[in-house]
């Protein structure tokens, strides 16, 4: 946090973050104009046209409660803080396909065709910018439509190119990038990625360390536009770009949108946990037939999703406090291309556990999801929240932002949290500390005294 970092977040009621009004357009930037940015934008232009509702997003249909439950004050949070309008939302993307917003929406094969042609005008001015990419990095897709230059250094200033002219063209007065591209292969930070220095060396010399991500990553973060990063790459979870957003007083967030199956491990794994339920196993596979499901074909972009899926029980169960109930639990994860299924993915869990005198019992789950129907409202309210952290003067990792992702990044003294339920309270909490609000303790002693 940054000129809102010293106030305090505990005890009485404080003033009020000061937030910089929502005036003007928001320019939401989208490295990946694929199945998710066209069901997020064509959604946004349904939504205004009044020809479906925004189902899934809490900025828009959300309430907070503030005060004493006795005062039955929950007013909905795009009343309570100030959002930008979805009518102030300008969209502009990267992609290695020629294709206009429309005709990607269209071979993604999401939303209904009727529904589709009723927004097309809009969704047919968005034609995706020549994207950076690297085969080395998503190894399973290839396009034309791709930067050229001598260094990844070149290309982060095309980027930055890019985000002028689009600035120019739109009358933006604000931005936002929202990385819904492929997942990149697997790798860990080497010390090209440690300080910011070394980092902006590496781009200039094309150190191979430095992924496609990282390059646009670094383009928002020197212009001062919020970064949030929906894949598992690694890409700001780095000490050189923490330190450029640091530097830059720009919030970033991420990473891997939490939409199907690790959604639903965020809700059961807490309420076995919280009753003292053992485990012995969660096994896990799912089936998707879209362009994702294609680039996690290849293992090295699967090593990548599967980090972030199995990381979400250990910390949730906490195996090194309860070993009698999770000391031993065997968890996998698989993905499976099957072209079919299309963008209707079909996760199945098998879940092993026990109860009173260690006597077994077993879960199963099939959850028939849409996957970017989830992921599109997920995307429009990371867009809305980063924009109101930029205006409320907050920088580097918004942790109150871990509600949306299966890997949240997180202070490296601190274990991410992972419980779905605590992390919509420490978001809603951090909206109200925003408006100078009490926090919600949930103790409630208050009412009986």
């Amino acid at each position: 946090m940054a000129s809102s970092k010293n106030r305090p977040v505990t005890g009485a009621r404080a003033e009020p973050v000061r937030i910089a009004p929502a005036d003007g357009k928001l320019g939401v930037l989208l490295p990946g104009l694929g199945a998710v940015s066209t069901t997020f934008i064509a959604g946004v232009e349904a939504v205004k046209r009044g020809l479906g509702a925004p189902i899934g997003s809490l900025t828009q249909l959300a309430t907070v409660r503030l005060g004493k439950r006795s005062e039955a004050r929950s007013p909905l949070i795009k009343d309570f803080v100030p959002l930008a309008s979805l009518t102030d939302l300008e969209f502009a993307g990267w992609d290695i396909y020629e294709d206009s917003a429309y005709e990607a929406a269209r071979k993604a094969a999401v939303l209904d065709p009727a529904l589709l042609e009723q927004v097309r005008e809009p969704l047919e001015r968005i034609h995706p910018m020549e994207a950076v990419f690297d085969q080395d990095y998503v190894r399973r897709i290839r396009g034309p439509n791709v930067k050229e230059a001598r260094s990844k250094m070149d290309k982060a200033g095309m980027l930055m190119d890019d985000i002028r002219q689009f600035r120019t063209r739109t009358g933006v007065s604000r931005a936002v990038m929202i990385w819904c591209g492929s997942t990149e292969v697997f790798h860990r930070p080497s010390q090209v990625h440690q300080t910011l220095k070394e980092f902006e060396a590496g781009l200039a010399r094309n150190d191979p360390e430095i992924a496609p991500s990282q390059i646009y990553a670094y383009a928002a973060l020197k212009m001062g536009i919020p970064h949030v990063n929906g894949a598992p790459n690694l890409t700001t979870d780095t000490p050189a770009l923490l330190e450029l957003a640091r530097e830059m007083n720009v919030p970033v967030c991420g990473k891997d949108y939490k939409t199907g199956q690790t959604f639903m491990k965020t809700l059961i794994a807490p309420g076995l946990k919280a009753r003292m339920l053992g485990m012995t196993g969660w096994y896990s596979t799912n089936i998707l037939g879209n362009r994702d499901g294609e680039v996690l074909d290849d293992p090295g972009s699967f090593k990548s999703k599967e980090e972030t899926k199995l990381s979400v029980l250990d910390q949730i169960l906490q195996p090194q406090l309860h070993p009698q109930l999770y000391g031993n639990v065997f968890h996998s994860v698989s993905i499976n291309y099957y072209p079919p299924r299309g963008d209707a993915k079909e996760g199945w869990d098998n879940i092993d556990i026990f109860g009173w005198l260690g006597y077994p019992m077993q879960i199963k789950i099939n959850f028939l999801c849409r996957d970017s129907i989830l992921a599109a409202p997920l995307v429009l309210d990371l867009v809305l929240f980063m924009d109101l952290a930029q205006r409320a003067g907050m920088r580097g990792i918004q942790e109150w932002l871990s509600f949306y992702f299966k890997a949240p990044m997180h202070a490296p003294e601190v274990y991410p949290e992972h419980d779905i339920f605590i992390q919509l309270m420490k978001l809603k909490n951090t909206l109200r500390w925003m408006r100078g609000e009490d926090l919600i303790t949930h103790l409630g002693l208050e009412y009986y005294d």
